[in-house]
Formats: structure tokens, C-alpha cells, sequence
């Protein structure tokens, strides 16, 4: 399993028109470039990185229709299917399998800040009513919640739950809790790292890949680091890690969390996709901004 979805899972930008409408058309031009310039092992629809909270049942079912079409069993695809509701999520995650698609990625429940307890309960009620595979999603600082590692220690029971990516800047040692939490349980259990800016620290800790907006233009740096790293050559793997640091941290600027205005704007300057702004409430970036970005982009060399 570990192998088969690689080190690096994408998760895909969803372009938009002028209109704040989703340009399928954009959709089927940026997934044939990443697929040309081989930057994902697995590629993941509507994540994070994707927008799902701003996208329609409907608009993330025929994104998901799209990438099954065009990538024709290149590379595995992973839907991302989280939903305000559990019931709604079981509906999506039902509709991502119709297509062929067997492994969801599934963020844990946001905005009502649920207890342990019922963040157990909607997954479970997620695996008996689905049958996919299911990558557990945490990212406590967009749900306002944390999957704490006794409640993954009982996720783990189930087989139907195969790993967790996590986003790593909020709790940077939760992965090795989570290591100890489901090692005697399920030792291929994954461990996947959510946030770019912690790709050496995570690696340290075990995680087998990364789930990484970033890799849209700087796949070739995070999968060096991987080789580097496994090959103990730690010096040269710090020195391109630097570069990915760079490009993080400018995507951070101006007290902005979300990282897609920059990193919109970044897609578009690297490979000449129009990907658009973000739907709101997200913003496009301003000229002082734009600015900064082409300077980083400069500095760690992807455009001249």
C-alpha cells in the first residue's frame, strides 16, 4: 500500500473563470501538465487544496468524474469527500466509489467542534455505510478540531481505515504520538504528512509521503528530498528543503492561513495555466504581494 501511492499525493487546485464558476476545461489542461511533468504519485481531488468547502455536492462529483476520465488508470486517485454532515459525507463518498474511485480522504468533522467520541462515531458510521478505503484527514487548524491519538488508536481497529494525513505545523510531534498510537495495531498504517513546510521534520518522524499543494510546481524539490534523505545524504536533502521553506513562508505573508491566493497566483506564473483566483471568500493576491512572490520564485530558482 505504502508503495503504491508513492511520496507525493497532489492534491489538485480547482481553477475558476472570472465568474467564480469551476472551468472544467482549465481542470483537464492542469491535470494533463502534472501528469506530463510526473508531480504527483497519487493525485487527490477536492482537498483542501481544492476548495472543498466552497464547491457544490454536484461540482465536486464531476470533478471527480473528470480526473477518473483523464487520468484512465495512470496513477491512483484519491476523492476527497469530507462534508459538513456525516450524512452528506456518506453520500459523496458513495458517488466518489459509483465512479471507481476506492480510497476517499475524509476530514474530520468542522465547524460544530465535536467530541472525541462523536468524531469516532462519524467515521464509523462513514466505513459501515462505504466501501472504500479511507484515509483520515486532520487539520485542527481549519476544523477547530484535533483527532487525538486514542481516538485514532480505535479508528485503527477498522480496517477500512488505511492512514491519516496530518497537518503537521499545528502539533509538529503528533506523528510519532500517532506512530505509537496504531504501530501494534496495524504496523502498514500510514502516516502522511499534510503541510509542506514540514516535509524534513515529518520524514524524521516516519511519515511515508506527503499530501502537498506545493508540488503543483515544486515536485522535482520535494521528491529529491525524499532520495536524499533515504540515501543519508541529510546535508544536500536540508539545502533543497530550504528552497521549499522559502516558498511556504511566502505563501503565509500578510497573516493569510490559506495558502491558495499565493499559491494560485504561483501555478500560474510557473506553468502559464490560468488557473484564476479563489472563490470567495478567499481573495486573489495584490501587486505588493505578487511582487514578494515573483522574488521567492526567483530566488529558489523556478523562473528566471
Amino acid at each position: 500500500m505504502k508503495k503504491n501511492f508513492g511520496k507525493i499525493l497532489l492534491p489538485i487546485i480547482t481553477p475558476f473563470k472570472e465568474n467564480e464558476e469551476v472551468d472544467y476545461e482549465v481542470f483537464k489542461e492542469l491535470l494533463n501538465y502534472l501528469i506530463e511533468n510526473n508531480c504527483f504519485d497519487t493525485l487527490i481531488v477536492t482537498g483542501t487544496t481544492g476548495e472543498f468547502n466552497t464547491l457544490t455536492f454536484e461540482e465536486r462529483v464531476n470533478l471527480f468524474e473528470i480526473a477518473v476520465k483523464v487520468l484512465n488508470g495512470k496513477k491512483p486517485i484519491i476523492a476527497g469527500t469530507g462534508c459538513g454532515s456525516t450524512r452528506e459525507t456518506i453520500a459523496l463518498t458513495k458517488a466518489a466509489k459509483s465512479l471507481g474511485i476506492d480510497t476517499c480522504m475524509i476530514v474530520a468533522p468542522f465547524y460544530c467542534k465535536p467530541t472525541q467520541q462523536a468524531i469516532k462515531e462519524h467515521y464509523l458510521a462513514i466505513a459501515d455505510e462505504c466501501d472504500v478505503d479511507i484515509l483520515l484527514y486532520n487539520i485542527p487548524l481549519f476544523t477547530g478540531v484535533n483527532i487525538e491519538p486514542s481516538t485514532l488508536r480505535e479508528l485503527a481497529k477498522n480496517k477500512r481505515f488505511i492512514g491519516i494525513k496530518d497537518e503537521a505545523g499545528v502539533n509538529p510531534v503528533q506523528l510519532t504520538d500517532y506512530y505509537y498510537a496504531v504501530k501494534d495495531i496495524n504496523p502498514d498504517f500510514l502516516l502522511i504528512n499534510g503541510d509542506d513546510i514540514m516535509l524534513m521534520p515529518t520524514i524524521a518522524q516516519g511519515a511515508v509521503a506527503i499530501v502537498s499543494g506545493g508540488a503543483h510546481i515544486l515536485s522535482k524539490e520535494i521528491r529529491q528530498v525524499f532520495e536524499l534523505c533515504a540515501a543519508g545524504k541529510l546535508e544536500e536533502a536540508i539545502e533543497i528543503y530550504r528552497k521549499i521553506f522559502l516558498f511556504c513562508k511566502t505563501n503565509g505573508i500578510n497573516g493569510r492561513i490559506h495558502p491558495n491566493s499565493m499559491l494560485r497566483a504561483a501555478i500560474e506564473i510557473v506553468t502559464g495555466i490560468k488557473v484564476g483566483k479563489p472563490r470567495r471568500p478567499l481573495d486573489g493576491i495584490n501587486e505588493a504581494e505578487r511582487q514578494i512572490l515573483l522574488n521567492t520564485l526567483r530566488e529558489i530558482g523556478l523562473i528566471k
